[in-house]
């Protein structure tokens, strides 16, 4: 029971990151403060998709799955497991990965904006 527990959390808490990471940029245009640490959660989906990683979620989840007696993922992970060919077709993971990245560029962009409307209304007129 203990193994699934740890499997089903690291499901769970994996899927909190891919969707943090996906839209934490949206969440920095209410607490701006938030956004470095979307900026690291960024560049680490990014280093993961590019080079190729396994993202350690990824062996915790398959290592308490296989302990409880179930079958753990596969080699290509949990975006191919629980997401490519369910949420979307196979054939459009290149597709969903650019509109992620479309996402976070625009709302870092986003945020760039009200970051300096913010600024300039704090600015008192000098006349």
């Amino acid at each position: 029971m203990l193994y699934r527990i740890i499997g089903d959390t690291a499901m769970v808490i994996h899927l909190a990151f891919i969707l943090y990471m996906a839209i934490g940029g949206l969440l920095a245009w209410r607490w701006p403060r938030t956004f470095w640490v979307h900026l690291g959660c960024a560049l680490y989906g990014l280093s993961i998709s590019v080079v190729g990683w396994t993202c350690p979620l990824t062996y915790v989840e398959s290592w308490g799955r296989e302990r409880a007696g179930q079958a753990g993922l596969t080699e290509e992970g949990f975006i191919d497991h629980y997401l490519t060919g369910v949420i979307y077709p196979a054939d459009h993971l290149v597709t969903v990965q650019a509109g992620v990245g479309v996402v976070v560029v625009l709302s870092w962009a986003g945020l760039a904006v009200l970051t300096l409307r913010r600024r300039r209304a704090k600015v008192p007129d000098p006349a």
